[in-house]
């Protein structure tokens, strides 16, 4: 996408991470709940494991997937792999058997990194083994004959895949020379990591984002953050989502920060460390910091904040000033296929600005609020959808060039998201185009939930929406018909979804119908669903 600005840091990674290492190597890099790294640590363990993966045969441009909770091993395989321009496809934790075997095959992973189990209780290995059985014998097999190699952290490693030990061991081999001859192919527009997004296809897409993007995204928010090298930032934002990978691990690097992490967010447990690792900078949405708010242990907990970024409403934010002290918090918005940001409020701003979600874009992104029906640029005031340019933007989705060139149009990103734009440039957002609804912070596409519904043998046609829910935003329900002389009942659907697709896609409300001519079914024979969504509410009792 060429524009009259570059990315302010263009990378590659590896050289930014070399030169804030060379310049506070005794600074904590990164705390979670393996360990703890120094820059200069930091650096030796993304070298050992940058070896192993050469050991392995990969190389520049190949695809390398991570399945892992937020870790330092987590950061150590993704700045190793981008050290030698290997591209990381990270993987949801919550994602169920099948939604981990498509990406694996449609992104084209040449090798794997996983723990055996996640939390003690989900077993990757297991899942693995539904996917892949030649993960018992030897790779690479049929079911994903592009995938060689299966390293496993942890005591449960399959006959086919490779211990941590034996891969470290491997890398031992490989010489100075050789990692330097893979560092120097690396280009600062090569893909450095696709990211998952739900849309409107069944199964999730995968956004393509260069070195250059994610680090320029990432050393604009720092700024407009206020980040500085002493800072320690508190983050349990998932690694798998670019608000942890771009907006939490990027963000805290570009200036030397600590990066401060959990594998799963729990108020209590977030709290906790806040107050031990006496962190300065938070992320979060209206979700987490009402579950923070609420907490019992809330008033016990000395905070040292002073700021941070979040996606949440006014109210929400001002109780985040007033009640945890983090009174240089900003807002910001964005999206995947924008490598996220697109707009930030800056923490020297007035509060009222950084409240009321009124943002001005980074240098050399340009925004339009534009005409859904006509594609005409609509004057300031007026809603419409938000379209982006500029360097942040994604080089396309992987293979899957049709929906691409619907996204990416004459260099303009298509968000499918409405906005206002006000006369001195601000940009607010003011809710969705598209029939995605967002559950805590998690993008939910209705037809990827209404394809899992359909495969049960008694469903004839299925219709999701998201409802509102006090607690996390918007939840799904779900409307099915039911094909003739066969029965089901509302609880044994959910069952079934719970089975097959990750928790917060699950419908927690589910209604068997006749049919939905009665709800608002158009001439076309499609359920409006804005019209399905009131009558669900009026339905379910919902506000």
């Amino acid at each position: 996408m060429m524009t009259a600005f570059a990315s302010p840091l263009p990378g590659p990674l590896w050289s930014v991470l070399r030169d804030v290492a060379s310049r506070h190597p005794d600074n904590d890099a990164l705390v979670a709940e393996d360990g703890r790294l120094s820059y200069s640590a930091l650096l030796k363990q993304v070298e050992t494991t940058a070896k192993g993966m050469i050991a392995l045969g990969l190389q520049r441009g190949d695809h390398i997937g991570v399945l892992m909770g937020n870790s330092v091993q987590w950061a150590v395989i993704w700045y190793a792999a981008a050290s030698i321009g290997l591209v990381c496809v990270p993987f949801n934790t919550r994602f169920r058997t099948e939604e981990l075997g498509y990406g694996l095959a449609h992104e084209d992973v040449r090798a794997l990194f996983c723990v055996d189990r996640f939390l003690g209780k989900i077993d990757f290995s297991a899942m693995l083994r539904e996917v892949e059985p030649a993960i018992d014998q030897t790779l690479p097999g049929k079911a994903l004959p592009l995938m060689r190699h299966v390293v496993v952290f942890g005591e449960n490693v399959p006959a086919g895949a490779i211990s941590e030990e034996r891969f470290l061991s491997l890398g031992k081999g490989i010489g100075v020379a050789e990692l330097g001859q893979a560092r120097n192919r690396v280009q600062q527009d090569d893909t450095l990591l696709i990211q998952f997004t739900s849309g409107t296809t069944a199964f999730p897409k995968g956004v393509m984002l260069s070195h250059a993007s994610m680090l320029g995204v990432a050393k604009s928010v720092a700024e407009r953050m206020g980040v500085r090298h002493e800072d320690r930032y508190f983050s349990p934002r998932p690694f798998y989502h670019v608000a942890g990978s771009t907006m939490s691990l990027l963000v805290a690097l570009v200036h030397g920060a600590t990066l401060v992490t959990a594998a799963t967010f729990d108020p209590a447990q977030a709290l906790e460390i806040m107050s031990r690792e006496r962190c300065t900078l938070t992320s979060g949405n209206d979700t987490m910091f009402l579950m923070l708010l609420a907490d019992p242990s809330f008033e016990e907990k000395k905070l040292y904040l002073r700021g941070g970024w979040a996606a949440a409403s006014p109210q929400i934010l001002q109780d985040v000033v007033d009640k945890m002290g983090a009174a240089e918090i900003c807002n910001a918005y964005g999206l995947s296929e924008a490598s996220p940001n697109i707009v930030i409020s800056d923490y020297r701003e007035p509060l009222e600005y950084r409240l009321d979600g009124s943002m001005k874009p980074h240098k050399g992104l340009q925004i339009e609020i534009r005409d859904p029906a006509t594609g005409e640029a609509l004057p300031p005031g007026q809603p419409g959808e938000i379209c982006a340019s500029g360097w942040s933007l994604m080089k396309g989705y992987y293979k899957l060039p049709e929906q691409t060139a619907s996204a990416l149009r004459d260099g303009w990103l298509h968000t499918g998201d409405l906005g206002v734009l006000s006369a001195d440039g601000r940009l607010r957002f003011v809710g969705r185009l598209k029939d995605m609804f967002r559950v805590g912070g998690e993008n939910v596409s209705p037809l990827e939930v209404e394809q899992v519904l359909l495969k049960h043998p008694a469903v004839e046609l299925a219709q999701v929406i998201g409802v509102p829910d006090a607690r996390l935003g918007e939840v799904p329900a779900a409307y099915v018909t039911l094909k003739q002389g066969v029965s089901a009942s509302s609880d044994e659907l959910i069952c079934f979804c719970k089975q097959r697709c990750a928790n917060f896609k699950v419908p927690r409300f589910l209604a068997i119908v006749e049919d939905f001519e009665s709800i608002g079914m158009t001439g076309s024979s499609k359920v409006q669903k804005g019209r399905l969504r009131e009558h669900a509410i009026q339905q379910f009792g919902l506000k």
